[in-house]
């Protein structure tokens, strides 16, 4: 059940000129975190905007005591709210809603699990990538950026004993070019026989392309959809997709309900482009 809370910005870690994590003291909506699912939050009783933005959980905060005390945001100054939530100082306060919408779906070994991450697309793995690890999944993250300013946490996943291939778009960490490159490349060389499972989360245009290569390679994908919501809640349609249902039909769902974690093979890509 999804519960609103005032809650206190507790740090604000810069990371670049354009990218932060901003930790919140909310520890009532962490504790029921699961991996995928997303609150909606504005800064205060600020009023440009009026309306709420959605954010993938990125961590679920800890203390000592390993007892849950709050959660983070990944954040990317690029609009109004975005510059809000990077302007945040400790002490504020953030109006924070959730957890809200569908988690992925958890696979166990022998399968294994791969995530590709584009930009601000990575915020949900930093919850799931330590969950599948804990069901002795062997998980690789496929991570691009434009630039190698546009990608962080490397240390944590490797970590984990995840598995990290990187590209960036100027060549400037990792391999040059799309994301979605060494991953074909990955799937043409994973035996048939074997299961996988793909998740993905970032540009649409990117997710697309990771649910094109499944269908291709005939593996399951899992997509986390990032649409403007006005409420989460699902009383305000603005975040509604069309779906293929599997008897052939489309249907019109809204995200923060039925997603934001669809089958990529649902979606109907397409449209999401007009």
């Amino acid at each position: 059940m999804p519960i609103n809370v005032d809650a206190v910005v507790v740090s604000n870690d810069r990371l670049s000129a354009n990218y932060n994590i901003v930790k919140l003291a909310a520890p009532a909506i962490a504790a029921q975190c699961l991996p995928g699912q997303f609150v909606m939050v504005k800064r205060g009783f600020d009023t440009d905007p009026l309306l709420r933005r959605p954010f993938s959980v990125f961590e679920v905060l800890r203390d000592r005591r390993n007892q849950v005390v709050g959660l983070s945001l990944l954040n990317k100054h690029v609009g109004v709210m975005t510059r809000a939530i990077f302007e945040v100082q400790p002490g504020d306060r953030i109006q924070c809603l959730g957890p809200l919408g569908n988690p992925f779906s958890m696979v166990d070994p022998p399968s294994e699990a791969w995530m590709v991450a584009g930009g601000v697309g990575l915020a949900p793995f930093v919850t799931l990538a330590p969950t599948l690890r804990a069901r002795r999944s062997p998980v690789t993250l496929f991570y691009g950026g434009r630039t190698a300013a546009d990608l962080f946490h490397l240390d944590f996943f490797e970590g984990l004993g995840v598995s990290v291939v990187l590209t960036t778009e100027d060549g400037s960490q990792g391999e040059g070019g799309r994301v979605t490159a060494p991953l074909e490349r990955a799937l043409k060389a994973f035996p048939s026989n074997a299961p996988l499972m793909i998740y993905a989360c970032g540009p649409t245009p990117m997710m697309r392309a990771v649910a094109q290569l499944g269908n291709r390679y005939h593996r399951p994908t899992e997509v986390s959809l990032e649409p403007v919501m006005g409420c989460g809640l699902g009383g305000c349609y603005s975040c509604v997709v069309r779906l293929r249902r599997d008897n052939g039909a489309g249907s019109f769902v809204r995200s923060c309900l039925d997603g934001p974690v669809f089958r990529g093979d649902q979606i109907l890509w397409d449209e999401l482009f007009h």
